[in-house]
């Protein structure tokens, strides 16, 4: 009997000793999630497209987002209707037509054109390295005042001719380097300059705010209009105006 109790004692320390050994155990491991940030960037604004209609034909052109101030001027005085009827009353062959002043809309054939402005004060300079006067560029008349600012309204468009690498070095020296000596051109505006043609000499002095993209033809025929003293059409070059989006 006593060795039967005994053995139940040690078959119990036994069943005792094997409880208390600790089992292993498996890592859980769990994935942290990692937060995450979407950046919502604003969408690059549509670039604005005029319609500019002549009694030579229409040409369409693109405004630059790059020169805020002269875009949102010439899309207000358009919105206002203010260049409708105005007259192209200066007009060089190989160099530009320029029009927008005020006073042509009812000018007499005699009438000195060139001085009308839009109310308000001139447009501070947006001049930039990448934009420039090639052919079909559209830039903001200037009265030659030392800080570059623009005309509240006139404008001109580059007709100008095409540059060999001499002549283009020299306008560059003459003209393009005294206005800005940090500037050089790039070679893309050489190679523009060459094959398409425009008035390189006008670079860094007047802004560019936007270009023709099409009716380039309509620029040639307005160009080779007559002209008299004051390089004033024989005949009047009317324009009007519209926003295209």
């Amino acid at each position: 009997m006593t060795r039967y109790f005994f053995a139940f004692v040690a078959c119990v320390a036994l069943i005792s000793t094997k409880a208390q050994t600790k089992l292993p155990t498996k890592k859980v491991i769990v994935a942290k999630k990692v937060a995450t940030t979407t950046v919502k960037t604003a969408p690059t604004p549509k670039e604005q497209l005029v319609e500019i209609s002549t009694n030579y034909g229409v040409m369409i052109a693109k405004l630059y987002n790059q020169t805020p101030l002269h875009r949102d001027n010439f899309i207000k005085l358009i919105q206002q209707g203010f260049y409708d009827s105005l007259l192209f009353h200066r007009v060089m062959k190989e160099f530009m037509i320029q029009g927008g002043d005020p006073t042509s809309k009812y000018a007499t054939e005699t009438s000195r054109l060139g001085s009308g402005s839009a109310p308000g004060e001139r447009i501070a300079a947006e001049i930039q390295t990448g934009l420039y006067h090639k052919k079909g560029a559209l830039a903001a008349a200037s009265d030659g005042n030392p800080a570059k600012a623009s005309s509240t309204c006139q404008f001109y468009i580059v007709h100008g001719k095409r540059y060999d690498t001499a002549q283009l070095q020299a306008t560059y020296n003459g003209r393009v380097k005294v206005a800005n000596p940090n500037f050089s051109f790039s070679a893309t505006q050489k190679e523009v300059y060459q094959r398409i043609g425009g008035t390189p000499q006008l670079d860094q002095s007047y802004t560019v705010f936007g270009e023709v993209i099409s009716g380039m033809d309509v620029i040639d025929k307005i160009a080779s209009v007559q002209t008299k003293p004051g390089d004033r059409p024989l005949m009047n070059v009317r324009m009007k105006i519209r926003l295209m989006n």
